[in-house]
């Protein structure tokens, strides 16, 4: 390492975050500008250990001490290539990942962690600025046709590994747009979508083809997938949503995050001047105190609501690290979001009983109570009930698995006890010549996650295709289920 003891002269140190007053008025990304100086010295922190925990926590495999120590030396060049190297995309991980990296670094146990992250964040942002990011097509085509359903991603690293290795891949998106919950589900001020569109324009100029409008099942039926490709690759997501069947979920005003969220984005997309579903002016409630709630609050904030509680029914987490998930465990901890700076009320340990209307139809309040966790279950404290006003609800409950409809029916696929689609060892199904990728064959879970899984099922498929494959192959699903 270029600064051994770069962890014992220098703290942590992020970006700073634009002026809550300032980043609620716009949708932009809610960092301001890194200084290089200050990337450097962080990377220094890196301390070269002796076993660098942070591998164990990162399933795509990124060689953290290496790139890190690149970027102390000022050699940015050679970082991105040693990124690239495990990671298709950099950009959207530098974003997005909770960064289970950080929770195992080694530095964590006495200090605050590297901030690898943000360093990956700026190698690929200094790689995309100097044009070191360029198309690298096949040198050699196999003939072979694979189709990719679904292109988040999972998806889409499975079609840029295939497309590298020499198949014709299309990729299906029955979305208007590709991306997936990458378009339509993360909000723009936790990536703004030209990050995603400077990647689809790199896969198109190496073979990659995108089909959008395409519903598989329905637009084109499960016979002609099979005859038109040679492989199928599922990647689809876990997209059926965990819904609330409580009295009055039938009124108008409750929503499911994934039918507010993507309103959202279509208006910074261009598609309507305001959203179909807003928060504007109203008293917001969001159920469900994750991610995603997250995104539901920072969006309702921008949107003008006039209060937002986010209800979440496990207790307050610690501040700090707990006994219970000690060092190298993905610590279970408050975590504060950049939208919970933003404005809004978080209450915990509490649940909701029904939801109350008025004569026209429309929310205008919800029941609920106090809980407490009793021998694993949820028992309601007597007396707590109480009544919230609210001319909105949003439902971010996380999901059940991937959508049962024609496409899954059609193929005859097998499905675990948990509803997600089964696969072997190389990430085959049942069926002969169809894969799974991603969140459809894994649940719900991170986008690093789902980036592993669709570099390793694309060596699948190739192997599958010719015979033998070199590209990489970071997890296998047994590995991907025990983590």
């Amino acid at each position: 390492m270029g600064d051994i003891t770069g962890f014992l002269k220098h703290g942590r140190e992020l970006p700073r975050r634009r002026p809550v007053a300032v980043r609620i008025s716009d949708w932009h990304e809610v960092y301001e500008p890194a200084d290089d100086a200050v990337t450097r010295t962080q990377a220094g922190r890196c301390m070269d250990c002796g076993i660098p925990f942070c591998h164990n926590g990162c399933p795509l495999g990124n060689l953290i001490p290496e790139w890190n120590d690149l970027v102390y030396r000022d050699r940015w060049h050679e970082a991105i290539d040693r990124l690239h190297a495990t990671n298709n995309f950099p950009e959207f991980t530098g974003r997005l990942c909770p960064a289970p990296c950080e929770a195992s670094c080694v530095l964590g146990i006495s200090q605050d962690p590297v901030t690898i992250e943000q360093v990956e964040k700026e190698i690929i942002e200094r790689a995309w600025d100097n044009g070191w990011v360029r198309p690298l097509p096949a040198s050699r085509p196999t003939g072979k046709r694979v189709a990719v359903v679904g292109s988040g991603p999972a998806g889409l690293a499975a079609a840029q590994q295939l497309t590298r290795a020499g198949h014709q891949v299309s990729v299906l998106e029955r979305a208007d747009r590709i991306g997936g919950l990458l378009r339509y589900g993360i909000p723009e001020f936790k990536m703004e979508k030209r990050v995603i569109d400077r990647r689809i324009e790199q896969m198109r100029a190496e073979g990659t083809e995108f089909r959008t409008g395409v519903d598989v099942g329905v637009d084109i039926s499960v016979e002609q997938l099979r005859a038109g490709y040679d492989a199928v690759l599922l990647a689809g997501g876990a997209t059926a949503w965990r819904d609330l069947p409580v009295p009055g979920r039938e009124l108008t005003g409750v929503y499911q995050a994934m039918e507010f969220l993507p309103l959202a984005n279509r208006v910074q997309q261009g598609d309507y001047d305001t959203a179909p579903v807003s928060a504007a002016g109203k008293r917001v409630v969001i159920i469900g105190g994750g991610d995603t709630g997250a995104d539901c609050l920072g969006t309702a904030h921008r949107q003008g609501a006039a209060s937002v509680h986010q209800f979440e029914i496990m207790a307050r987490p610690p501040a700090a690290r707990p006994e219970t998930t000690p060092w190298p465990t993905w610590p279970l901890m408050l975590r504060t979001a950049s939208a919970h700076e933003e404005g809004g009320e978080r209450v915990f340990a509490v649940n909701t009983e029904c939801f109350l209307g008025d004569e026209q139809g429309n929310v205008r309040a919800l029941r609920a109570h106090q809980v407490e966790l009793v021998d694993g279950r949820f028992e309601k404290t007597p007396g707590s009930e109480f009544d919230l006003e609210c001319e909105l609800v949003l439902l971010a409950m996380g999901f059940l698995g991937p959508e049962r409809h024609e496409l899954l029916d059609g193929l005859g696929v097998e499905l675990t006890e948990r509803g997600n689609v089964a696969r072997d060892a190389e990430f085959a199904t049942n069926v002969e010549g169809v894969f799974v990728a991603g969140d459809m064959g894994r649940g719900q879970s991170l986008i690093v996650w789902a980036i592993a899984e669709g570099r390793s099922a694309a060596a699948g498929v190739d192997r599958w295709l010719t015979g033998e494959s070199t590209l990489p192959a970071p997890i296998t699903p047994s590995t991907a289920a025990q983590r």
